[in-house]
């Protein structure tokens, strides 16, 4: 698959302080991408160099292929976490005024403005000012003014800021179906639910390095440790758990269910195969529960970032 965007090589520094060390990404075309890190990891820090608010003090930015430049600016849209609309101006009039800044005419924008408005069922807002809004509410429209222009690149740092569940989902069917429509989505979040329902690939920045990349089902594949969840309905636990553990790597475990049982996490060996313990298990009583323990992308992001605060 082409790439969209390539950062090869980029390192910023402010002063003394190191933001960025040598960091490359290559962001698919029609991917989600997730950019996760914690704060001060060096995140914003790409996202403003990828739009040409600062420069890097070396490497460089391929946007489709060309040297990323002046004119890109149109083929980017960018939603700061930090939002900039103009409160005492009326809805409608700062979003055609945004809209004209990215190249659009005052008839197109108007046209396109009313396709989003009705979309998203907030045409009544048109001559509401700003801080008249909720939180929520500006969000939409700076959403709307993100990608009106259909820019070939979407950069979102945490959209889902101020939004309850229901418009959160909203706009995340959003981000998708634009995704769907051919647009290429960065992604950048501390809501780690939202990175395994939208993101195919990911990238974790921490103390301005990279330290891990790759399609996220892969990562999730490399970071498995060969354990699983089980539970067992037996007249005798204690006969059975020391069976296991005499096979088996096995510790206590702790889920919900409606039944009293034997729970326990049971890592693999090398050698050994999850339907050869499933066999056993059912040769012992009745298995209520079996599901392979797969780290979710937060457990990724805590060891991860936890092991390198250590080093």
């Amino acid at each position: 698959m082409d790439n969209i965007l390539e950062v090869r090589g980029v390192s910023k520094k402010f002063g003394n302080f190191t933001a960025l060390n040598n960091v490359s990404i290559a962001v698919p075309k029609g991917s989600i991408y997730g950019l996760l890190g914690p704060n001060g990891a060096g995140k914003t820090t790409l996202i403003r160099i990828i739009n040409q608010i600062t420069l890097p003090d070396s490497g460089s930015v391929i946007l489709d292929g060309e040297a990323l430049n002046n004119s890109h600016i149109k083929d980017i849209g960018y939603l700061p976490e930090e939002r900039g609309l103009y409160k005492s101006m009326k809805v409608g009039e700062q979003a055609l005024y945004l809209a004209q800044l990215k190249g659009l005419s005052k008839t197109e924008a108007k046209e396109r403005l009313k396709y989003w408005f009705d979309r998203l069922e907030i045409g009544d807002w048109w001559h509401k000012k700003i801080q008249e809004l909720s939180k929520g509410m500006a969000q939409k429209i700076q959403f709307v003014v993100t990608v009106l222009h259909a820019p070939k690149l979407l950069i979102f740092d945490e959209p889902f800021s101020g939004f309850d569940p229901i418009n959160a989902n909203l706009i995340k069917d959003e981000i998708l179906r634009l995704r769907e429509n051919g647009a290429t989505v960065i992604f950048s979040t501390h809501r780690m639910e939202s990175v395994e329902e939208l993101c195919d690939d990911i990238t974790l920045i921490h103390k301005s390095n990279k330290i891990l990349d790759g399609k996220i089902l892969d990562v999730k594949r490399s970071y498995k440790t060969n354990t699983y969840e089980v539970g067992v309905k037996v007249s005798d636990t204690t006969v059975l758990q020391k069976e296991l553990s005499d096979t088996f790597d096995i510790a206590p475990a702790s889920f919900k269910t409606l039944n009293e049982e034997l729970k326990l996490n049971i890592k693999l060996k090398e050698h050994q195969n999850p339907n050869d313990l499933l066999n056993y298990l059912t040769s012992k009583g009745e298995v209520s529960h079996f599901v392979e323990l797969i780290p979710s992308v937060n457990d990724i992001f805590i060891q991860t970032v936890t092991q390198n605060n250590l080093q």
